[in-house]
């Protein structure tokens, strides 16, 4: 443990956590009944001459699939073995540094106006903006890939908004300090007298604010009058798209003119927009492409030391996360090996029970503790507060301190001047023939552009650190319908695997350069996908296996079946348990296993199948940006944790046949062995009935949105009869030989 009381140096404090003999006989345990398994397995193989052809590739098929299984368990371990948590002194850091804090420069990017709406991208940056840290050592840019006139509008708003904003939240230490988030959580003044004054006041600036963007974004276009309020609007006209338009940065804010003060004649931050030019002849490398051009861009401007970046959606929660993140980065022992501080992804909007997994609850208070116990925990492309130069490649130097205080860039009065400075940093070809992208900035060439940037940080000999405070540092809006999860995961995975294929495989780009741990952590994410073969075999053969009154299992009455007991029980209670710590409900348990079967059914098959094309020179990576915001009637559905079907998905096509097949095959097999005595008894079949009868229970949702529910969010009949069809015909495929059943491959 470091930081221990009477211990006044430290700025953190790391706490391992206990009770770890407990897990470790548990592990052990489990691993000891895979081995046995496995032995079972190798030891029963059956004949394969005749009749039991069938049943010698099913179980050859089981085997493989079962030894996967066993194989990705173990690597999900090594992010249990060694949790560490941390804790901040910001009491120190203000005692001792008050005067030496370094510049923070922060970023947001958004990148479509329509399903990121304006009003909430500038919610974000007013949260940022109003910190309680030194405002002239606060500068704010905001990237807006679409370079949206609409978007520009609502900075602008919101920079006229922040002169009166910002001296409310100081006065009344507002907490969150997002507008619309405050708001809503205090429907009614919390103040008296002159105060709820104020607080009323306020308010009416921001609905007024609020309506005005809204009107301007249902109309599509900017009121008439504003163009002639400010100089920006001339660099729009008729022919910009948002793929195809020139660089255009304008300083909002110019933090160093004595004329940007508050209503309380208080300075204000910085508040930069930046649209980079896009021309449909060039890639634009997605997000990362974005962050680079930030990074120059902010050079140029402010030149901090310390980058924030977060997601238009993922307003700050907390207003003195700034200082908790230097506590670990200005600490004086340990400081200068952390290249990156990574807060976790937090959403507000997660209904009571999680219906489609998106809280992420196990990642944020499980595996990212144990990351940070092996090396430090990956880049998640948000709530993440970074050195300049590691961002720009500066490999680790055990022997020279941190050192946080670059030199700020002087604003220049006249404005214009540096706008066309910084305009010429983000021009299509400027990072043409340079290091941009891969030995500087984020990295260029996969999905999660992120996760492979925080790899290469860490191969130059940086750690990181995993801060998950006690009051959420950000909040964001996770997707509301099944679909768009499924995308979303389909996307992370996709990205994940790429890298396992690349040149950052963390076994090879990190041999000798990072913990075995964290190998085995990142190769757990690598692997998320290709998961999806040996469950579509189980959920597809076990049923079809159990129709025919096929046993791939030992008889329960088998000192062989002892092992394959053990190991589900042991590891479903322990994810029971898990789970509820990290803050379950016992349906939002069930909920997560429901959607770890669909995201390994419907979500991953397609990011193997994409890689490969990628992989073959047949496909390009993609990045598809999740919706924040759905109609009135599927917020309804998702409010009530109704399943969401509505749309045409070739995933959904893949659930509701299976579904189909699974129940089918479950009434048969069952209907076989009680009532016509047929081949198998329930002793030798119970696994394959414990296994198809979960499945079934698990798609309760689909067959309701199948044949029971109506009007929106249900199943489209034309899915529901493909599905049915395509499950008949499986269940007709497999013919009878020589007297047994047996299932026939071709």
């Amino acid at each position: 443990m470091r930081g221990g009381v009477g211990d006044e140096a430290v700025l953190f404090e790391t706490k391992r956590a206990k009770g770890r003999i407990w897990y470790k006989l548990y592990f052990c345990s489990v691993l000891a009944g895979l081995c046995m398994i496995w032995v079972y397995r190798a030891l029963q193989i059956p004949g394969g001459g005749g009749g039991g052809r069938g049943r010698w590739w099913a179980w050859i098929g089981i085997f493989g699939a079962e030894l996967w299984f066993s194989l990705y368990w173990i690597l999900t371990q090594a992010v249990r073995w060694n949790p560490t948590y941390r804790y901040t002194f910001k009491e120190r850091l203000s005692q001792r540094y008050e005067d030496k804090l370094p510049n923070v420069d922060i970023f947001v990017c958004t990148a479509d106006p329509t399903i990121e709406p304006p009003i909430m991208v500038i919610n974000t940056v007013l949260s940022v903006m109003a910190y309680q840290y030194p405002v002239e050592k606060l500068s704010v840019y905001l990237s807006d890939d679409s370079g949206s006139e609409l978007t520009f509008y609502a900075l602008l708003e919101a920079s006229r908004f922040a002169k009166a904003w910002l001296p409310f939240c100081k006065k009344f230490k507002v907490e969150p300090r997002s507008p619309a988030a405050y708001f809503e959580e205090t429907l009614v003044s919390p103040r008296e007298g002159a105060e709820a004054v104020d607080w009323l006041a306020t308010k009416s600036l921001y609905e007024e604010m609020e309506n005005r963007i809204d009107v301007a974004v249902k109309l599509g276009r900017v009121p008439a009058d504003q163009h002639k309020q400010h100089k920006g609007f001339s660099q729009w006209n008729s022919a910009i798209t948002r793929r195809d338009h020139q660089a255009i940065v304008e300083i909002l804010i110019n933090g160093r003119d004595e004329k940007s003060l508050d209503d309380e004649q208080f300075a204000l931050p910085t508040l930069v927009y930046m649209a980079r030019e896009k021309r449909p002849s060039h890639h634009h490398n997605f997000k990362a492409g974005a962050m680079n051009s930030l990074l120059r861009v902010s050079s140029e401007i402010s030149n901090g030391a310390i980058i924030l970046n977060v997601d238009c959606d993922m307003y700050s929660n907390n207003s003195e996360i700034v200082k908790d993140a230097l506590c670990f980065l200005m600490d004086e022992e340990k400081g200068h090996e952390f290249a990156y501080v990574q807060l976790p992804q937090i959403f507000k909007n997660i209904t009571k029970n999680d219906i489609y997994g998106n809280s992420l609850r196990l990642m944020t208070e499980v595996d990212f503790h144990g990351l940070d116990g092996v090396g430090g925990p990956l880049y998640t492309g948000s709530g993440c507060f970074h050195r300049r130069e590691c961002l720009m490649g500066k490999k680790y130097d055990a022997n020279s301190k941190a050192q946080l205080e670059l030199s700020r860039k002087n604003l220049e009065a006249n404005t214009s001047i540096l706008e066309e400075k910084a305009k010429h940093l983000v021009t299509c070809s400027y990072e043409n023939n340079t290091e941009w992208g891969k030995e500087m900035g984020l990295k260029y060439g996969s999905p999660v552009e992120d996760v492979i940037t925080g790899l290469s940080i860490q191969c130059r000999g940086w750690k990181s650190i995993y801060f998950n405070p006690s009051r959420t540092g950000f909040l964001g809006v996770a997707p509301v319908t099944l679909a768009q999860t499924l995308v979303q995961h389909k996307r992370w995975s996709e990205g994940d695997l790429q890298i396992f294929f690349s040149k950052y495989c963390p076994f090879i780009f990190g041999h000798d350069k990072i913990t075995l741990g964290l190998k085995l952590a990142y190769t757990m994410y690598c692997l998320w996908s290709p998961c999806s073969l040996p469950t579509l075999y189980y959920v597809v053969i076990l049923p079809m296996a159990l129709l025919h009154c096929i046993s791939l299992y030992p008889n329960i009455n088998s000192i062989w079946f002892m092992p394959f007991a053990y190991v589900i029980v042991a590891t479903k209670l322990y994810s029971l348990s898990e789970s509820l710590w990290a803050g379950y409900t016992l349906k939002g348990w069930w909920n997560e296993q429901r959607m770890w079967l669909f995201k390994r059914l419907a979500s991953y098959p397609f990011a193997v199948v994409d890689t490969f094309l990628k992989l073959l020179g047949v496909n390009k990576s993609a990045f598809v940006v999740t919706a924040k915001v759905a109609d009135k009637e599927v917020s309804k559905r998702y409010e009530q944790e109704i399943m969401e079907f509505g749309s045409h998905s070739l995933m959904f096509t893949i659930l509701a046949t299976i579904a189909i097949l699974n129940v089918i095959c479950l009434m048969s097999g069952v209907k076989q062995m009680v009532w016509e005595g047929e081949v198998g008894s329930p002793d030798s079949l119970l696994v394959q009935l414990v296994v198809c009868g979960t499945v079934v229970l698990i798609n309760i949702p689909v067959y309701e949105a199948m044949f029971l529910r109506s009007g929106g969010g249900r199943m489209p009949n034309s899915i529901t009869f493909i599905s049915i069809a395509l499950a008949i015909l499986a269940y007709v495929l497999p013919m009878r030989q020589n007297g047994s059943a047996s299932l026939v491959f071709p």
